[in-house]
């Protein structure tokens, strides 16, 4: 299997309508959080939209953490073509009345909104791929998500800010409500998509789903695994996240211009990782890649404080690919461990989870940037070393790390 043949998902007609809607969609967030960036320095000033960009961030992983649970039950009951496209509609219709905002509280209220709406989205639309393609077609569909996904997220801000220039600040969230209007009506067009229930079986309470769905990601050796590898790949990736800029300006001296050539590196890794595992197809199990992930990411960012431009974007392309390589495997590997049924539920679950670790380690990225500014990246890096080392050695003790295909 080569790189070319993740476009073989793409013959999937349903397939091809969900992943278009999803890539516009996409297309549509880089320009909101650009916005509100923008929106921000104008409403509260300058030094102020550091602040009130952090509140809109964990505002954000709140709504993730508290709601796509939930979603991911609602995903196993009803038609998921309904809640991906009144998801669209309800985001198109908040950007809307982004356009008006003139307080900075209006915009923690709609960045509330926004995000319910996405926790709801994102674990649905997850739990659809398999659904359409089949749990055995999902590495090359979930790959070729993940590569737009990375490859969105570079091109994404540079567009966005020619954009604002052009049109305006505010007229980014008028383009963005276009996108989830495109995105939903593209949805609309699918037929229904139900998960097939097993016949005869009893009517399970909401609680009830909702405690299975973290259960069965914790009590699968290889995806408890994966889990807590996602902890590693969230503690290295807060550290980039909050870390580089200060890097650039005070270690090396530097400009927006440089941040932004590093953290383009930084997505190019993620985007070229999706294409290898996608590449790699079944011959190699994805603990390993999950594993190689963490390690990879680990390593990378040691050196974060000691290497000059060219080295940091040589690291942050490897951190890339690690990052990529630890949460593309634990997105397909839920889809061929999970039966049909209980996707939904799972899929929610793991995204409130896996966005938990990001809010555990935003702090402790903030608290090494600050209390040890010149070696916040060789701290970060030796304590997701040994976390990684303390998940691999608990799971050989126990015999749990057998290979998962």
């Amino acid at each position: 299997m080569n790189a070319l043949a993740l476009f073989a998902s793409l013959r999937n007609p349903r397939f091809a309508r969900l992943y278009a809607a999803q890539t516009i969609s996409q297309i549509g967030d880089a320009l909101t959080w650009v916005g509100l960036a923008l929106l921000a320095a104008q409403l509260a000033g300058p030094g102020q939209a550091p602040a009130v960009l952090a509140i809109a961030l964990t505002i954000r992983v709140t709504a993730f953490v508290l709601l796509s649970p939930l979603a991911g039950v609602l995903a196993d009951r009803v038609d998921r073509r309904m809640v991906l496209m009144l998801c669209d509609f309800g985001r198109m219709a908040v950007l809307g009345v982004m356009f008006f905002v003139t307080q900075v509280w209006q915009i923690y209220i709609l960045m509330f909104v926004l995000n319910a709406l996405t926790a709801f989205f994102t674990p649905t639309n997850q739990a659809t791929v398999p659904l359409v393609v089949g749990r055995e077609e999902a590495r090359p569909a979930f790959a070729l998500s993940s590569a737009t996904t990375e490859l969105l997220g570079i091109v994404g801000p540079g567009l966005a800010g020619l954009l604002a220039a052009w049109l305006g600040t505010r007229s980014l969230f008028a383009v963005d409500a276009v996108s989830f209007l495109l995105s939903g009506l593209l949805i609309l067009t699918l037929p229904a998509l139900r998960t097939k229930q097993e016949g005869g079986a009893p009517e399970r309470s909401t609680r009830a789903d909702l405690r299975d769905g973290t259960a069965r990601l914790w009590r699968d050796p290889p995806v408890r695994f994966a889990l807590l590898m996602e902890l590693v790949a969230a503690l290295t990736g807060a550290l980039i996240l909050t870390v580089t800029i200060s890097r650039i300006e005070s270690g090396l001296g530097l400009g927006e211009a440089q941040y932004g050539w590093v953290m383009a590196a930084y997505g190019l890794g993620a985007a070229a990782a999706s294409l290898a595992v996608g590449a790699a197809g079944r011959r190699v199990p994805l603990t390993r890649f999950i594993a190689l992930g963490a390690l990879v990411t680990s390593l990378a960012i040691l050196p974060g404080n000691l290497v000059p431009l060219g080295g940091l974007m040589a690291c942050w392309l490897l951190a890339g690919m690690g990052q990529n390589w630890v949460n593309l495997p634990t997105e397909t590997l839920l889809a061929e461990r999970t039966e049909e049924a209980a996707q939904g539920r799972v899929y929610g679950a793991h995204f409130a989870w896996s966005h938990l670790w990001w809010a555990v380690a935003y702090p402790v990225a903030g608290f090494l940037g600050t209390r040890f500014p010149d070696q916040a990246f060789g701290v970060g890096g030796a304590l997701a070393l040994a976390l990684l080392s303390g998940v691999w050695l608990a799971h050989r003790r126990i015999g749990h790390m057998v290979p998962a295909s």
